[in-house]
């Protein structure tokens, strides 16, 4: 089990859309595992973590600094990612051309982010959320899709009830 990935995206999944900086830091950790397991195999945890944790604080320091430019990276990395992790989610494998759906979704989550911030946000954060701490913990893939779904309802109306207060205020 990796905890580090676990507290990760549990954090994405209460805070995703109340922390706009913590969202990019975890888009910026997910993408960190995702490239370096794809393309460094072999590689040893912690220089995995490691990558992962710099490509976080990236992610972190870009919604800080230029939040509009952000927004646009912050909804093609989460859209790519939610459409590619729902595409293994449902045992499909991707064909060589894997980026182009990857840049689709990509696309997609850029402009719903972009023109639909805060319902955007609140979904992307659940899913990422959702699905670092479901292959955080080694489990029957039988469990993983009802698990996921759990964890993203959860994550969502959280969010949604917290989004929900702030605007009666």
């Amino acid at each position: 089990m990796n905890v580090m990935q676990l507290i990760v995206g549990l954090a994405a999944l209460i805070f995703g859309r109340k922390l706009f900086w913590l969202f990019m830091g975890v888009v910026g950790f997910a993408a960190g595992i995702d490239v370096t397991a794809r393309f460094l195999a072999g590689m040893p945890q912690w220089s995995i973590s490691l990558v992962a944790v710099l490509a976080g604080i990236a992610g972190a320091l870009l919604a800080l600094f230029f939040q509009r430019l952000a927004i646009v990276v912050a909804g093609f990395v989460g859209g790519g990612y939610v459409l590619m992790n729902a595409l293994n989610l449902s045992g499909w494998q991707a064909p060589p051309l894997s980026w182009l759906l990857f840049v689709i979704g990509g696309i997609i989550g850029a402009l719903l982010l972009y023109f639909l911030f805060d319902w955007t946000l609140i979904f992307l954060s659940s899913v990422v959320g959702a699905s670092l701490m479901i292959r955080a913990i080694p489990m029957n893939p039988a469990i993983t899709g009802v698990l996921f779904l759990g964890l993203f309802i959860t994550g969502f109306l959280i969010q949604a009830k917290m989004m929900g207060r702030r605007n009666r205020r």
